[in-house]
This record gives structure tokens, sequence and C-alpha cells, in this order.
């Protein structure tokens, strides 16, 4: 699994990219029957919505994810930023069982 990160109107620091990484890269476990030669790329990108804001500082977590045939794609915005990227994670996890679900179903009826 590949995971690209980008960023809008904050810093990527090295604390921020670990935790993302860490908390999408627990998403592997639930891929290992598609992601065989890394063909599973997930395309985060994380910042603030606007650089002012009436109630303080909104930030947004967006990732998309190429599976095979299918492609996943979850955004959040919530006042904390890991909040964000926590709720991105579990909403991608409930797709992808979603997905091997039917994938798996899909492969029994052929049989």
């Amino acid at each position: 699994m590949k995971i690209i990160i980008k960023t809008t109107q904050i810093e990527l620091t090295p604390a921020l990219k670990e935790y993302t990484e860490e908390k999408i890269g627990s998403l592997g476990k639930f891929l290992k029957k598609f992601d065989t030669k890394e063909e599973v790329e997930i395309f985060v990108e994380i910042g603030k919505t606007t650089k002012h804001h009436k109630s303080g500082e909104i930030f947004y977590a967006e990732a998309t994810m190429e599976l095979p045939k299918k492609v996943l794609r979850v955004e959040n915005s919530n006042a904390d930023l890991r909040a964000a990227i926590d709720s991105i994670k579990d909403v991608l996890k409930q797709g992808i069982q979603k997905y091997k679900e039917t994938f798996i179903e899909k492969t029994r009826t052929v049989e």
C-alpha cells in the first residue's frame, strides 16, 4: 500500500506525517488480498479550510483510495485535525469491508 500525503495551508511536520501514516497505514491489514504488488494507492490531503474562520480554525482531511475496479473517497472537517484523520480512517475501513464482501460474493457466484 502506498500512502501519498498532501497538505494545504499547513506545514507537514514529522509528527503529523507519522500520525497520518500510522492511522491510514493500519488499513493495510484489510487490503492484503488486493495489495499484492503495491497496487493500492491512498491519496491523503490534510489542511485548513480557510485562513480565517469565525469559530476558530477548521481542519479537513480527505482520502481517495484506488482499489481494483473501485475508488473510495472520504472527507471530513473538524476543529481537531487528528480527529478528522481518525474519522476518515474509520469510514475507509467500513468501505473496504463492504468492498471485500461484495468482491467475495461475486467470486463465489462465479465458481
